[in-house]
């Protein structure tokens, strides 16, 4: 069977007990991680994902409180910023919509939040929603052109910058975080199929 018709079915990253079954966490892609020859392709395994919806003239309150909280701003539209200390990175994806990523939050991420923000925004816990892959390596910006639409140019695509564009068919988002570092995503529901695009792209291009 391919990989791109590979049907799997995840447990949450908390896991959880049906009778005297220990049903244990498993990453989408189990945890993959390979080398090519001027790229290195990984799955994100290990962050929690929330996405907060701002109120309507909320956001100066929900910016104040992801600062002092978080040591992030809300970046304007198009853009993600990084915690001082690497931690935590928060994504505008959406005029009104942010997703925050920070290490595994495990039972309940969205708490961890939710007790510091007190209310100024909307939480949804998508961590089992998103597939998430790190491209980096000097020849990653060449994979990803051939199958990504918009211009990721070092000149165009700036550090910190993000898009929702489709790769392969398949919507995803992409954010520059370092010179020749991208964090890719998809759905989590077709994240076999997401991994085969990039890895064909990688080989067409090594």
């Amino acid at each position: 069977m391919s990989k791109s018709s590979h049907r799997t079915f995840m447990i949450p990253k908390e896991g959880c007990n049906v009778g005297n079954l220990n049903l244990k966490p498993e990453p989408f892609l189990g945890g993959y991680h390979e080398d090519f020859d001027g790229v290195s392709l990984r799955e994100v395994d290990d962050v929690s994902l929330i996405s907060l919806a701002l109120p309507l003239n909320g956001e100066a309150p929900a910016t104040a409180a992801i600062e002092s909280n978080f040591g992030v701003v809300i970046p304007v539209d198009g853009y993600s910023s990084l915690s001082t200390d690497g931690s935590t990175r928060v994504v505008r994806v959406a005029r009104d919509q942010v997703f925050v990523s920070f290490p595994n939050g495990g039972v309940n991420p969205e708490a961890k939040i939710a007790n510091k923000l007190d209310g100024t925004a909307y939480l949804t816990d998508q961590s089992h929603v998103w597939v998430m892959l790190e491209i980096t390596g000097r020849r990653s910006r060449s994979v990803l052109e051939r199958i990504c639409p918009i211009d990721l140019h070092a000149e165009t695509f700036a550090i910190g910058q993000m898009a929702r564009t489709s790769m392969e068919h398949l919507g995803a988002i992409v954010v520059r975080t370092d010179d020749d570092t991208f964090l890719l995503m998809s759905a989590s529901s077709s994240a076999f199929s997401f991994l085969h695009a990039v890895e064909t792209s990688i080989t067409n291009v090594i």
